[in-house]
């Protein structure tokens, strides 16, 4: 079975949306994890001595570090959640998509 062009073009356009809103979503979650950290680190930045042998993260930086990552992502929940419920929407439209137009996977594609 051949696939127009159009056709090809339109899922390739969708898809492309779609690993781009997957993408923000990576970006957001490593702002919110390095924010966290640089936060955790200088709370504590005097706190302690460094020198061979020691660790440089306790349990109560860990703990803090992640109250930090929950308050953060906590702050950023709209967005998350915006683009999590876009991304849900991207994916079912590909599926309807890719429904309408009997459209196989890329998997079943490959495969003889």
């Amino acid at each position: 079975m051949t696939i127009p062009v159009e056709d090809r073009a339109m899922l390739e356009r969708m898809e492309r949306a779609r690993q781009q809103t997957e993408r923000h979503i990576e970006i957001i979650e490593d702002q919110i994890a390095a924010r966290a950290e640089r936060i955790t680190i200088t709370a504590h930045a005097g706190a302690r001595q460094f020198g061979r042998g020691t660790h440089r993260w306790r349990r109560a930086d860990l703990r803090a570090f992640h109250n930090a990552i929950a308050a953060l992502h906590f702050a950023r929940r709209t967005e998350i959640d915006a683009l999590s419920r876009k991304l849900a929407r991207q994916a079912g439209a590909i599926a309807a998509f890719r429904a309408a137009r009997r459209f196989r996977s890329q998997a079943k594609e490959i495969a003889p």
